[in-house]
């Protein structure tokens, strides 16, 4: 079974770690200062149903569409592709998996998903999808 990211643990892990040892010149705001809602739908999509079937099948679709969530949908007013490498690689851990990746590399690619274009998302998941099934490594 799959493990989800909760939003508990993007406020006590995730974000706390981005605003430490993410911050750059560019600080995030509080957690608190959030807009509603916007989180809980980025966790909750990638696992959604219908008719019974998950819309998003399979651990690297559902990793890859909470990482192109967590960075499209901006569920913060800063931060955002920080907030989003660190809640990925959350989900990643939590399910004994971890990314092997230059910094670099995971830069660029947060990056091109934050400039894509919305009508061509498909192909940005699937992308995205190639790129983890990759640099994934399964942990203990």
């Amino acid at each position: 079974m799959i493990k989800k990211v909760t939003v508990k643990e993007v406020e006590h892990i995730t974000f706390k770690m981005a605003q430490e040892l993410l911050s750059f010149n560019e600080p995030i705001p509080n957690f608190s200062t959030r807009p509603p809602n916007i989180l809980e739908s980025c966790l909750a999509a990638p696992f959604q149903t219908f008719g019974g079937k998950f819309l998003y099948p399979g651990f690297l679709t559902r990793a890859s569409m909470l990482f192109y969530l967590m960075i499209k949908n901006h569920p913060f007013e800063n931060g955002n592709k920080r907030i989003a490498m660190t809640t990925l690689l959350t989900f990643l851990f939590a399910n004994k998996k971890w990314l092997i990746a230059d910094t670099q590399e995971l830069y660029n690619l947060t990056v091109w998903i934050a400039q894509s274009p919305s009508q061509f998302k498909d192909e940005v998941v699937k992308a995205l999808e190639k790129f983890l099934k990759t640099h994934i490594k399964e942990i203990y």
